[in-house]
């Protein structure tokens, strides 16, 4: 995943350690040169999805959600920091730097439409 989102392919060394590349975190503008200071964001976290129906779903496809490649907005590199300060909240309570927020909000909602989860009010709410 870190390798497909990379804007300057890393090299893969010894072990599966990736060295040089760049990724562009759109969370919060920021061009990152270390893979160690990443995270694999799921979009929608584990814990929304679960209270959004996935705790309804089996094993299989919850595990299916968790790595899920097939949808270029499922899982995001961002940097640590705004994952970090994102956390499991839903867009009623976290956002992005305001002028990535309309494409969030059109990733968030295209991966719960794409798995059939539920939006709480407080999503719907402009």
């Amino acid at each position: 995943m870190l390798i497909a989102e990379a804007i300057d392919a890393p090299a893969v060394d010894a072990g599966c350690v990736l060295t040089r590349g760049a990724w562009y975190s759109y969370y919060d503008d920021v061009v990152v040169e270390a893979a160690s200071e990443l995270d694999v964001d799921h979009l929608v976290p584990l814990a929304e999805d679960w209270d959004s129906g996935a705790s309804g779903w089996d094993a299989a496809r919850r595990q299916a959600y968790a790595n899920d490649l097939d949808a270029a907005e499922h899982l995001v590199a961002v940097t640590a920091r705004s994952n970090r300060q994102k956390a499991d909240r839903d867009p009623a309570e976290w956002l992005p730097i305001e002028p990535v927020r309309c494409r969030y909000i059109a990733e968030w909602t295209a991966v719960k439409r794409r798995w059939c989860l539920a939006a709480d009010p407080q999503e719907r709410t402009p």
